[in-house]
């Protein structure tokens, strides 16, 4: 048994009930300065329960390279240590009691705690042997490290014990923890909670931006809502100057302007950076404190972080629920957004108007209410393509913003080139099948616009018959096919 295989286990994913759902609820948490304290033990309990068992597994993943450096045979190396979750846990409940990087205080926290760390050790080495041996999609998973103790983010959940909202909707009870209070209202939750059409699985302290955070999953009896118009269909066309632009069945174009929050607040961020580095702040090299000057106008900068996140949240949830409650069938793109975000001169504008979580959220929300959601190959050229008559451009840069159909047979089509993108995107949801979900996509019909290949280099298909006419004869329409240049290639002429 190789190494990727020793860890392996089944995961057994939750399902929820017939119409119920899983859905997460987010409170911030005003502790007092000892809940503060306990907070952070439990967090730290995870991170070094965390750094155990990546140190106890990949110890002997080293002694097998070292005794394969010696010459000794494959049978008699060190056996390999299982990760799976069940068998961390049972061997840190042997080694905690006498272990003194634990002996002295694992008293003082919770279980969970460790088990939080446990699990995500779990989970990394289950990432790193997926990605090794190809099942898992994504950018390669490199070998789980150590986290930091000065950087690695606070976080902890809670899967068994007392989890409860308080009767009176200003406090949370957690295991260990006791009651903290909250600083905002919870009826949202506690109402659903007391007409027992909600069920709270878990919860997770975070700390993020100065603030504590404890977020309740929770499993929802939500009922179906109908869509204004189920029958019609929508192209979202997703941009930087505009945030949106969509384009339905019935002809209905709608700009949604992009509000850019975090550009808003850029003069005021870089101000109050100026101020925190004019205090004195923390240094790990020299073991310097930071003053108090320094953490206090640290908290104010912070704070304008935490609204710029929460004014963008909001923004985002409003448009993709405008959207996922009005149309039957969502026509979006697959957009590479991690590459997109190594542009240097758009990655701020892109990282804010926050086209992941568009995406993510509208595939959630048509699916509490039952409707379809079709996602453009992010090879289709949506811009490029003429929604008129479906000639597809060889190129069409950025700062081209607005679409001029090049077809010699008079189609003359002049238009906004998001808007021609958001029809192209509508008429696509019509003519592919739903296939898997994925336009473009084995299993899935999608008719290829003309000229168009993976590049879409190519403006227009060569036809399938003779190449030549009688007497020589040339069509009054006939067209060079352009390609991209390099060094190595030439402009190439074939007779149409």
């Amino acid at each position: 048994m190789d190494r990727a295989s020793a860890g392996l286990r089944g995961v057994k994913t939750f399902q929820p009930r017939p119409g119920f759902v899983v859905q997460a609820y987010r409170f911030a948490l005003d502790p007092n300065v000892s809940c503060q304290a306990a907070l952070r033990s439990h967090c730290g309990a995870a991170r070094a329960a965390y750094n155990w068992a990546v140190g106890w597994v990949t110890a002997v993943w080293w002694q097998r390279t070292a005794e394969q450096s010696y010459g000794i045979a494959e049978a008699e190396l060190t056996e390999w240590r299982p990760w799976s979750l069940p068998a961390l846990r049972k061997t840190f409940n042997e080694v905690k009691k006498t272990d003194p990087r634990f002996a002295s205080w694992w008293q003082d926290n919770s279980k969970e705690a460790y088990n939080t760390g446990l699990a995500n050790a779990a989970a990394a080495f289950d990432n790193y042997a997926k990605s090794k041996n190809g099942t898992r999609k994504g950018a390669r998973v490199g070998m789980p490290r150590r986290k930091s103790k000065h950087r690695a983010p606070l976080a902890c959940r809670f899967t068994t014990g007392t989890i409860r909202l308080e009767p009176d909707r200003r406090h949370v009870t957690l295991p260990r923890l006791g009651t903290i209070r909250t600083h905002e209202n919870t009826r949202k939750l506690q109402r659903r909670i007391a007409n027992g059409t909600a069920r709270v699985l878990s919860a997770t302290v975070r700390h993020q931006r100065g603030r504590w955070f404890v977020s309740f999953q929770v499993e929802v009896q939500r009922e179906t809502v109908k869509v204004a118009r189920p029958e019609v269909m929508v192209g979202v066309d997703l941009g930087v100057k505009v945030l949106a632009v969509t384009a339905d069945s019935a002809g209905q174009i709608r700009y949604i302007p992009n509000p850019a929050h975090y550009d808003s607040m850029l003069t005021v961020l870089k101000r109050l950076s100026r101020r925190v580095c004019r205090r004195q702040g923390p240094d790990r090299r020299t073991g310097q404190q930071p003053s108090r000057r320094w953490l206090k106008a640290n908290a104010e900068r912070s704070r304008i972080h935490h609204r710029v996140a929460n004014l963008r949240a909001d923004a985002l949830h409003k448009l993709t629920t405008s959207i996922s409650s009005q149309y039957g069938t969502v026509v979006i793109e697959d957009l590479n957004v991690s590459g997109m975000l190594r542009n240097r001169r758009l990655a701020r504008k892109i990282a804010d108007a926050g086209f992941g979580q568009i995406r993510r959220q509208l595939t959630y929300k048509t699916e509490w209410n039952q409707c379809r959601v079709v996602v453009a190959s992010r090879w289709y050229p949506s811009s490029k393509t003429c929604s008129r008559c479906g000639t597809v451009k060889a190129k069409l840069p950025l700062h081209m913003r607005v679409f001029r159909c090049d077809d010699l047979d008079g189609c003359g089509l002049v238009m906004d080139r998001d808007e021609n993108a958001a029809r192209n995107l509508a008429a696509l949801a019509a003519a592919c099948s739903t296939g898997t979900g994925v336009a473009g996509d084995l299993g899935t019909r999608v008719p290829k616009p003309r000229g168009a290949d993976q590049k879409t280099r190519t403006t227009r298909q060569a036809p399938t018959g003779p190449a030549g006419r009688a007497g020589g004869a040339t069509p009054t329409h006939s067209r060079t096919e352009t390609r991209d240049l390099h060094q190595d290639t030439t402009i190439q002429h074939r007779p149409w």
